[in-house]
């Protein structure tokens, strides 16, 4: 299968944010990113629902994590939680990295 390369720009700061993020879920950058595009693909659209609540907003500003850092983790909680996968075992969920890094 032949592959393209997919370049963006961030500011520094989102990229660190969300690199320790997915770090801590066991993912590089680039296997998150395919794994976004993969689900994209699968729900033929954004797969995860872009509004916002204000009292989450609110909630957040509280905190020391980046609002926006939360919102995207929220919104991909709901997700999974709307597509019954949100109770996914550690193995399920590497088994599920290895099928993506495959490219199946």
């Amino acid at each position: 299968m032949a592959t393209s390369l997919v370049q963006i720009r961030v500011d520094d700061k989102l990229k660190e944010d969300v690199t320790a993020i997915y770090e801590q879920l066991g993912l590089d950058l680039s296997t998150a990113v395919r794994i976004f595009f993969k689900r994209t693909v699968a729900e033929q659209g954004i797969p995860f629902t872009m509004k916002l609540n204000y009292e989450d907003k609110r909630s957040y500003a509280r905190k020391k994590i980046p609002q926006d850092v939360m919102l995207a983790m929220k919104a991909m909680a709901d997700s999974a939680e709307e597509n019954g996968i949100s109770d996914l075992s550690l193995d399920e969920i590497n088994a599920e990295i290895a099928t993506v890094r495959n490219g199946n």
